[in-house]
């Protein structure tokens, strides 16, 4: 058994979720703070058997994969201008972790 930590964008989260929930994988949802804009992360717990592991990663990466997002940088001592900015967004970090029991009741 295994244990997989999913760490993405808010904006992906319910994407991906979905995604995960159509393949027959249960999900948890944490809420999460981090990452390099200052937004909000989300991270999903999975658990699964150890040959369904890259089943698991192979959605994440179909629903959230890395893009590129113009977003306004301020310049200037006062910030009264801004420059435009493309930054590489999405993706995610994922951990796998092995479980040594897992009950549901």
């Amino acid at each position: 058994m295994k244990l997989i930590y999913v760490i993405v964008r808010n904006v992906d989260s319910s994407r991906v979720m979905e995604g995960l929930n159509k393949q027959g994988f249960y999900v948890t949802k944490l809420a999460s703070t981090g990452g390099f804009l200052r937004e909000g992360n989300t991270t999903l717990m999975i658990g699964t058997e150890e040959e369904k592991v890259e089943e698991v990663i192979s959605v994440v990466k179909k629903e959230c994969g890395p893009r590129q997002q113009i977003i306004s940088n301020p310049v200037g001592p006062a910030e009264y201008t801004s420059m435009q900015v493309l930054v590489n967004v999405g993706g995610a970090t994922i951990f796998v972790m092995d479980v040594d029991r897992f009950e549901k009741i």
